[in-house]
């Protein structure tokens, strides 16, 4: 049995998260900005008031933590020349910072026991970088090298660290999408409604990538193959982003 705690688990990924983790016996402090059904604790995580209250209620209900979630994560983009600047500072603070505030609250923790395991939520788009998406692939692409850059900084004791990077599936996340580019909003909020994957069936995988130690856990079948297409053929993958971005010229 873990002690987890799960960022953004209102909704989406992050409930269906929790409901897989509680299924298999694991004890879950579940989190979100806005109190509810089934949030046990407030937490915004762009507070360091609400990290540090996270961290007592931790210690106070456990005295630890096996498994740090961070979830909790917003939509946003734009092409380069229409995502402002306030755009990026909002998805950049919630997305970059308030994971690396939740990191750095339960790392002298999880140092001291000397066990524990990070997962961090990405996104697809942190492994590829769509055109019209450049504030959000940015921030994504940055929990990746965090993320490594933990595994590699924390390993001697005896911290893990896993960076998650689902391709589109049905979720709330478009509730959360902000942006000047609205026509950017809505080739994504089609994606998204048009995907067969469920957060439970995304859930299920991370799961099984964390039991099998993956540090990058692809969790659906077309992230791997998008994946794959960069590594394996990167003329091939440059041709198919580079369509795809000319087509946004069509658009508003």
């Amino acid at each position: 049995m873990s002690r987890v705690l799960v960022t953004g688990a209102a909704s989406g990924l992050g409930a269906a998260l929790t409901s897989a983790f509680r299924a298999r016996g694991d004890e879950v402090l579940a989190t979100d900005r806005v109190a509810g059904d089934g949030i046990d604790l407030t937490l915004d995580i762009t507070s360091d008031d609400d990290w540090a209250a996270a961290l007592d209620t931790v210690r106070e209900r456990w005295g630890g933590l096996d498994v740090l979630v961070n979830n909790a994560g917003v939509a946003g983009g734009g092409r380069v020349d229409r995502c402002t600047l306030e755009e990026w500072q909002w998805i950049t603070d919630i997305n970059l910072f308030g994971l690396v505030r939740g990191t750095r609250t339960f790392v002298p923790m999880l140092k001291e026991q000397r066990s524990g395991h990070l997962v961090n939520v990405a996104s697809l788009a942190g492994l590829v970088h769509p055109g019209g998406m450049g504030s959000y692939n940015a921030t994504k692409a940055a929990v990746v090298a965090f993320t490594e850059t933990c595994g590699h900084e924390l390993a001697s004791y005896g911290i893990r660290a896993s960076v998650v990077c689902p391709s589109y599936f049905r979720t709330n996340l478009m509730d959360s999408m902000q942006g000047s580019d609205e026509a950017i909003g809505q080739v994504v909020g089609g994606l998204v409604e048009r995907s067969r994957i469920s957060a439970d069936d995304i859930a299920a995988a991370v799961l099984a990538g964390m039991d099998a130690g993956e540090d990058v856990i692809v969790p659906d079948e077309p992230a791997r193959q998008a994946y794959f297409l960069k590594w394996a053929d990167r003329p091939a993958y440059d041709a198919v982003m580079r369509d795809q971005a000319a087509k946004l010229g069509a658009l508003p």
